[in-house]
């Protein structure tokens, strides 16, 4: 398949983009506002959100977007919502938001007029929040537009205010010795914007958690813990193992497929 992808974007609407980032970055709330974040065992949680937009291999406009509802603490899959979905926008650094939330609040608006009963209390999002350049990455936007409690779940480390991937960082991820061990993620300005997770023991390529909105980063950081059956969140993983597979059966053949943002994921990293 030739390779399709849209045009870079002009300066004006990258202005305009981070100009409405800065307008809705003043609406993030970074502690907790509900009654189950309260509580250690997380008591009252019921439902946990994911979402991941997957794309077939050299086709950049193209993608399924896919949400998936889990029960909380068992965490099986109570609904999901797979859709095929024209992407317009370029993927460009730090504005990830533009390219894929509108889909992701569609599909939120789905479920809240199809099965209400099911809505999410919180959304575990394939990005970052706070921990981004302008303080406001694509889990603070879709908290943001849907209101809903949101945290960031990164693979790669966003290099912002000083953090870098040197050999003080590794040394760090390296002390990271058991599945729950974790880290500051401490910027130049003393600022902390995240935290460095080894969310699983057999694996030691650690996550960055961040704050996206409506919860502080230490519940975030436990409840991305606690939904952890492999390296990958199980809410985040099986969004994006549904988005995959329904692209092949879209497609009816077993294309190669993509996750979102800069970095493609290999389908063995599910499971890592």
């Amino acid at each position: 398949m030739s390779r399709r992808a849209a045009e870079p974007p002009p300066d004006a609407t990258l202005r305009g983009w981070e100009r409405e980032q800065a307008q809705l970055k003043a609406s993030v709330v970074e502690e907790d506002t509900e009654e189950w974040q309260k509580d250690s065992s997380f008591t009252g949680l019921e439902r946990v959100g994911g979402v991941d937009l997957s794309y077939v291999k050299g086709d950049d406009t193209n993608a399924c977007a896919s949400l998936v509802v889990l029960s909380y603490p068992a965490l099986e899959v109570l609904y999901e919502d797979c859709r095929m979905v024209a992407v317009s926008a370029p993927y460009v650094a730090g504005f990830l938001a533009f390219r894929e939330v509108p889909f992701l609040v569609e599909a939120l608006q789905r479920l809240e007029q199809e099965k209400p009963e099911l809505k999410p209390q919180v959304l575990l999002v394939d990005g970052n929040g706070l921990l981004h350049p302008r303080g406001f990455g694509v889990a603070c936007h879709l908290g943001v537009l849907t209101g809903l409690p949101c945290i960031g779940v990164a693979k790669n480390l966003l290099q912002v205010d000083g953090l870098v991937k040197d050999e003080l960082h590794k040394e760090q991820i390296r002390s990271l010795r058991r599945g729950g061990d974790s880290f500051p993620l401490t910027g130049s300005s003393g600022g902390v914007l995240g935290m460095a997770l080894r969310s699983y023991g057999k694996s030691s390529k650690p996550l960055y958690v961040s704050v996206g909105h409506r919860v502080c980063l230490e519940t975030a950081l436990r409840l991305v813990k606690s939904c952890c059956r492999y390296r990958v969140p199980e809410p985040i993983r099986q969004a994006d193992i549904r988005s995959r597979e329904y692209i092949r059966q879209q497609l009816c053949s077993p294309l190669e497929v993509t996750s979102s943002g800069p970095e493609r994921k290999k389908e063995a990293e599910l499971d890592d």
